[in-house]
């Protein structure tokens, strides 16, 4: 009881919604101290004070991720999108390498593999993604939690497929990371973004990539992927960094400042702790759905609902004061740490009316 107050007490501390808001997957609330970090942070600017807090948030954040990523901090980069990180790895691959992705994944998960034109894409459904896995599959491309639907891949097969065919992995945790467990250690390449689970601002990115980097080339990099980044704003970087920093993209400082704060609230709650509180309101859902004759996409466990054919009523319950999201024709409602059982029956409630 005593862990569910300080929880609980926490939680309404860091927020005050003006609606019932059902849409992290879209994107987060902002906690309040992520709010006075960046409040603070423009000041920086506004009054001419030195920066150098600005990039000790970097640092800080990309610390505080790879602990929820189980990962040293040497092997996270620091980037601005899941789009820029899938293209450094797309560009990696050698000519004609086929890529195995599941049907309808996440754009920014897929595109960069086939506007290279050279690489074989390949793609089913994501139920058979573990099972597709063949020899000469040079890479399974995937999201952990589907963003149209909150269906969760089998990571746990796919990582035994891959590794009987000698098939690298990259898992996008952006739908997932912040309230489902990760281990990204188990994979070659991981990526998520900031603004999601995370709770953080956008316009921040990680990578994770293996010690010995996984054959990438930082062919994005620019002077903070040098070692001494100071000393290469001018000319060719001499000596790339010795960490994965090496394929950091210039920070959004801002975003970085927020998110530090927002990385500190996830750890100081625990992601077992807000798991188990966002699928109990997941379920609570689709048992509610249930009564009201409707059924939702197949996504046990998931933090994520989709409803079919109720996509239409986003307009009506954005009206209501209920942010959820249209995906598809689906509706989509998506449950954190700052929603309650209060939201959901209100969700439930509207739906009946």
């Amino acid at each position: 009881m005593e862990t569910t107050e300080t929880f609980e007490s926490i939680v309404r501390a860091e927020f005050a919604p003006k609606s019932t808001y059902l849409n992290t997957a879209s994107n987060s609330l902002l906690p309040a101290r992520t709010v006075a970090a960046l409040h603070e942070a423009a000041l920086l600017r506004a009054e001419g004070r030195p920066l150098t807090p600005l990039y000790e948030d970097v640092e800080a954040c990309r610390a505080g991720y790879a602990r929820l990523a189980g990962v040293p901090a040497t092997r996270v980069a620091a980037g601005a999108s899941v789009a820029a990180h899938t293209g450094v790895i797309a560009a990696s691959l050698p000519a004609g390498a086929e890529v195995l992705t599941a049907e309808d994944d996440f754009t920014s998960v897929l595109n960069p593999f086939h506007v290279r034109g050279d690489l074989k894409v390949r793609t089913v459904p994501l139920e058979r993604i573990a099972e597709s896995v063949r020899p000469g599959t040079a890479l399974v491309a995937v999201s952990a939690a589907q963003s149209a639907d909150g269906r969760l891949a089998d990571l746990a097969a796919l990582r035994e497929a891959a590794r009987a065919h000698g098939a690298r992995t990259y898992v996008d945790f952006s739908q997932s990371a912040g309230w489902l467990p990760m281990d990204a250690d188990a994979y070659d390449f991981t990526a998520t973004v900031s603004f999601k689970w995370l709770l953080g601002p956008h316009g921040a990115a990680f990578l994770t990539v293996p010690e010995d980097f996984g054959g990438l080339s930082p062919v994005l990099a620019g002077w903070v992927a040098a070692e001494k980044p100071w000393d290469s704003c001018y000319g060719p970087v001499a000596e790339l960094a010795h960490s994965a920093r090496r394929f950091d993209l210039t920070h959004a400082l801002f975003t970085f400042a927020g998110l530090r704060r927002s990385l500190e609230l996830i750890e100081e709650l625990g992601v077992a702790a807000v798991h188990a509180h966002d699928v109990s309101l997941a379920d609570r859902f689709r048992a509610g759905l249930a009564g009201l004759g409707h059924e939702p996409v197949a996504a046990p466990g998931s933090a994520i609902v989709s409803v079919p054919e109720l996509g239409s009523r986003q307009p009506g319950l954005s009206e209501e004061g209920i942010e959820v999201s249209n995906r598809a024709g689906n509706l989509r409602a998506s449950f954190h740490l700052f929603n309650t059982p209060a939201d959901v029956d209100r969700l439930l409630d509207v739906l009946a009316g």
